[in-house]
C-alpha cells in the first residue's frame, strides 16, 4: 500500500524528474531518438524499473514521472503526445508506457526500495482534434472520445486565452491552438468536479501513488484545489508557471505547495548571464516567498531545469557555473528536484530539444563530474537532516556580500557559497562573526571536495573560490557516522 505520504514526509526526500518516454526501455534496447521529430521513442514503466539502481546511486529517494493516462493519437503536424500532456481518456492508461500491471510493478519496486512515486496529472484540459478542421470557431469535436465526460457540456465554451491579466479568461478559455486545442474542462460544473475528485482518489489508490505534480494549476479556479488535494490524500505540488510571488502564493493554500517558479527565474537569470547576473535577486525573491507562501518555502518543489524550460548548458558551457547552478535546489528550504539528464551534462534548449533520451548516455556513472556532484549534494542534505533535527524547519537566510556575483546561504548546519563568475574567477566570500553561524576555531568541511577550513577565533570566515566552484560547508562533527560522505579525521 502507498505510504499516504504527507508534505512533511516528502520534505525529507529528493526527487528525480524524468520523461517516461525518454528515460529507459524495459527490453534494454537503446534506439536512436531525435528530439525534433517529437515522436514516441519507446521509454516505458518497465524501463524505469530496470534503471532504479542508477537513480538510487545518486541518492534520490523519489521519482516524478510523466502523466500516465491515455493521450490523443494521430497528430502528425504537431508530433506525438510522447510527453503525456495531451490526455484524451483519463480512465485508461497510456499503452505506449505499459499496462496497469506495469505501473503497479513500478510503484511496488519503488516502495520495496523505500522510494516514493510522484505522478504528473492534468486537470485543466483534454485534447481532441477537430473532426473537420475549418480553422473557424466553433469547431466540432468527437466528444465521445473524451472520457469519462463524453459531451460538450463538460467543457467551457470555445475561446482561446487572450488576456493573461483577466483571471476568468485564464481559467475558462482554452490553452493550445487550432491544431492542438486543449479543451478546457468545466471545473465550475458540479458533476464534472465530482468526476475529477473521484478520479484522483481512485488513481492514487489503484496505483499506490505517493505524490502528485499538478499541471497548469493557474488555469483552474483556486477554490477547486483544496478538495482535490484532500481527495488525493497525498502530497500535491502545483505548477503555476509565472515569476510573480504574490500571484503564486494563493495556490500554496489550496495545494500543499508549488513548483517554485519565481525563484527558478531568479536563479536561471543569475547564472545565465555571467557576472552580470544578479545573485542578490535570488535572495530577494526567496525572502518574499518565505513570507508569502503558506508554510513558507519548506514544501516547494525546488528546481533549476525541467521539460518546459531550456537546459542551462544550451547557453552556458562553463562547468563551474553549471555546478553552482545545479547546487541550488539541494541547499535551500525546498524539496530538491533534478531533471533527468542534468547529471549527464545534457544541453537541450527549449522544448522539444530538452527531452533527450537518457539511454543514449548509457546510464554511465563513471567519470561523470555532475553526477558525482549531485550524489554529494544528496548525501550532504541527508546528513544535515540527521545532524540537525530542525534543519527542515529552519528558514534559509542570506548573509549579505559585497558583490552581486556571490551568494552566501545559511541553513544550519549548512553554509553554501555560490558565485557566477565561472572557472577563471576568484570570487570571495566574507562571513562576519556577527552572522553568528559557528564558533571560533571551528573546523568546517566542504562536502564537494572534503577539504577543511577553519573559522577565525571570532567565528568569522573569509574564503576565495577555487576555479569559481561552489562550496557547501558543514561542521566536522556533522559527519560522524555518515559513511560515504567525507570521512573526517581518519587520516591521523
Amino acid at each position: 500500500t502507498a505510504f499516504a505520504a504527507s508534505a512533511d514526509d516528502w520534505s525529507k526526500r529528493s526527487i528525480y524528474q524524468l520523461v517516461t518516454d525518454r528515460f529507459a526501455l524495459g527490453n534494454g534496447s537503446r534506439p536512436s531518438c531525435s528530439t525534433n521529430e517529437k515522436k514516441y521513442c519507446g521509454g516505458n514503466w518497465q524501463g524505469i524499473v530496470s534503471q532504479l539502481d542508477y537513480i538510487q546511486e545518486m541518492g534520490f529517494d523519489a521519482i516524478w514521472i510523466s502523466p500516465i493516462v491515455e493521450n490523443v493519437e494521430g497528430t502528425p503536424s504537431s508530433g506525438d503526445a510522447y510527453h503525456g500532456y495531451w490526455a484524451q481518456d483519463i480512465t485508461s492508461l497510456n499503452a505506449h508506457f505499459g499496462n496497469p500491471d506495469d505501473l503497479k510493478n513500478l510503484s511496488s519496486a519503488l516502495h520495496e526500495r523505500g522510494m516514493y512515486l510522484m505522478v504528473d496529472v492534468v486537470v485543466n484540459h483534454l485534447v481532441a482534434i477537430p473532426t473537420n478542421p475549418s480553422g473557424v470557431w466553433p469547431e466540432t469535436f468527437n466528444y465521445s472520445l473524451l472520457q469519462p465526460f463524453g459531451g460538450s457540456d463538460s467543457f467551457h465554451p470555445q475561446c482561446f486565452i487572450s488576456d493573461y491579466s483577466n483571471q476568468t479568461n485564464v481559467e475558462q478559455c482554452w490553452l493550445g491552438d487550432a491544431t492542438i486545442p486543449l479543451l478546457d474542462i468545466d471545473t465550475e460544473n458540479s458533476t464534472v468536479v465530482d468526476i475529477m475528485y473521484n478520479w484522483i482518489k481512485n488513481i492514487v489508490s489503484d496505483y499506490d501513488i505517493d505524490g502528485l505534480r499538478v499541471d497548469t494549476v493557474k488555469h483552474v479556479r483556486q477554490d477547486f484545489w483544496p478538495d482535490f488535494a484532500s481527495n488525493a490524500g497525498v502530497y500535491t505540488v502545483g505548477e503555476v508557471f509565472i515569476g510573480n510571488v504574490s500571484y503564486v502564493a494563493p495556490y500554496t493554500r489550496g495545494l500543499d505547495s508549488v513548483l517554485d517558479y519565481p525563484t527558478y527565474f531568479a536563479v536561471y537569470n543569475a547564472f545565465n548571464n555571467g557576472t552580470s547576473g544578479n545573485m542578490s535577486a535570488i535572495a530577494d525573491v526567496v525572502t518574499q516567498a518565505q513570507y508569502e507562501y503558506n508554510h513558507g518555502t519548506f514544501y516547494v518543489g525546488s528546481f533549476v531545469e525541467n521539460q518546459d524550460n531550456p537546459r542551462l548548458q544550451s547557453t552556458v558551457s562553463d562547468q563551474s557555473i553549471v555546478k553552482n547552478f545545479i547546487t541550488w535546489p539541494f541547499i535551500n528550504d525546498g524539496i530538491p528536484i533534478l531533471y533527468y539528464g542534468q547529471e549527464q551534462g545534457y544541453q537541450g534548449g527549449n522544448d522539444p530539444a530538452n527531452r533527450e533520451a537518457l539511454w543514449l548516455s548509457g546510464f554511465s556513472i563513471d567519470n561523470k563530474p555532475l553526477l558525482t556532484h549531485v550524489k554529494s549534494l544528496n548525501s550532504a542534505r541527508k546528513q544535515a537532516i540527521s545532524y540537525n533535527s530542525s534543519f527542515l524547519t529552519t528558514k534559509a537566510s542570506f548573509i549579505p556580500q559585497s558583490s552581486v556575483s556571490t551568494l552566501a546561504i545559511s541553513k544550519p548546519p549548512m553554509l553554501t557559497l555560490l558565485s557566477n563568475g565561472g572557472n577563471s574567477s576568484n570570487a570571495t566570500w566574507n562571513i562576519p562573526s556577527s552572522a553568528g553561524l559557528y564558533g571560533g576555531n571551528k573546523t568546517l568541511v566542504d562536502v564537494l571536495t572534503c577539504d577543511t577550513v577553519t573559522t577565525g577565533s571570532d567565528g568569522s570566515l573569509n574564503l576565495t573560490a577555487s576555479n569559481g566552484l561552489p562550496k557547501v560547508l558543514m561542521p566536522s562533527e556533522a559527519f560522524n557516522g555518515s559513511g560515504s560522505l567525507c570521512t573526517i579525521g581518519a587520516e591521523g
